[in-house]
């Protein structure tokens, strides 16, 4: 018997991982109108042209208990454990649906070793919880070792990120309506960030230049007093500034940094153009 590790569509882990670890994706969906699309099942670049094009900002939806219990059984079925690490609370009832789903799995399959963990978080600050988990998981790692590798990725990761706008978060009731009018106005930069499992605003800055600067500023910081872990660059619709991000980070921490875009159900809530880092510490 071995750990299999379940996560959400919204971690974005590269193809590359996701096969090299055999991690189980559960995927949430965006609705433009009469249409819903599976986010797992269409391009960025199709999304995005799309969303760019639509009257309405689209909606976005978690995952059914259905499609968590069919994955869970599975796993069940071929004699596994599992850990499930998904979005944060906060942010979507998809871990909540993964705790009605696994109550359904243990009432069938009273023996069953279901570890479900709250991320507190998205995308590859999510993602690379999963990968710590991902990586115990593989080298035959505990039950208890591989949680304890993933919530210790947790406590020592940050996700920091500049939206080119704040009409989506302001749409989606995903920032105050103060915070957003203030940027309007003023022509403000906020510099997000995610704590107790929330979006809210780390500081403010005048221009987009100086918001992103203020993220590597932070991110180079951090790392001279706890070390690097892992980086990684993330980007909404938005290739060519994260390459120059990935080309300043590269030569300060000589090691190579991967670049992830975002997909539809947390791009629609930011919006194109977003840069951020989501990376953790050596302790």
């Amino acid at each position: 018997m071995s750990i299999k590790i379940v996560t959400d569509s919204t971690s974005y882990l590269p193809a590359n991982l996701k096969a090299g670890f055999d991690i189980s994706i559960v995927a949430l969906s965006v609705n433009f109108d009469t249409e819903t699309y599976v986010e797992t099942e269409i391009t960025n670049a199709f999304f995005y042209n799309k969303m760019a094009q639509s009257k309405h900002l689209p909606t976005s939806s978690q995952p059914t208990p259905h499609q968590f219990y069919t994955t869970f059984e599975k796993h069940i079925q071929a004699n596994h454990s599992i850990v499930g690490i998904f979005i944060s609370s906060e942010m979507s009832g998809t871990y909540s649906t993964a705790l009605t789903a696994k109550k359904m799995i243990m009432d069938k399959y009273p023996d069953a070793v279901i570890e479900l963990v709250d991320s507190r978080s998205n995308c590859m600050e999510l993602g690379l919880a999963v990968l710590a988990a991902a990586k115990a998981a593989k080298e035959g790692q505990s039950m208890a070792e591989v949680l304890n590798q993933t919530h210790a990725v947790m406590q020592k990761s940050r996700f920091l990120f500049v939206p080119e706008s704040l009409k989506y978060l302001k749409q989606g009731g995903r920032i105050g309506g103060a915070a957003a009018l203030l940027g309007t106005i003023l022509q403000i930069k906020p510099i997000l960030t995610v704590v107790d499992g929330k979006t809210t605003v780390l500081n403010k800055a005048r221009t987009k230049k100086k918001a992103v600067q203020y993220i590597l500023d932070t991110f180079f910081e951090d790392i001279t007093k706890k070390g690097v872990g892992q980086v990684v660059v993330h980007h909404i619709d938005n290739e060519v500034e994260s390459q120059k991000l990935v080309q300043i980070i590269e030569e300060k921490i000589n090691q190579p940094v991967s670049v992830c875009s975002i997909g539809p159900v947390i791009g629609l809530h930011v919006g194109p153009g977003t840069i951020a880092l989501a990376y953790y510490t050596e302790f």
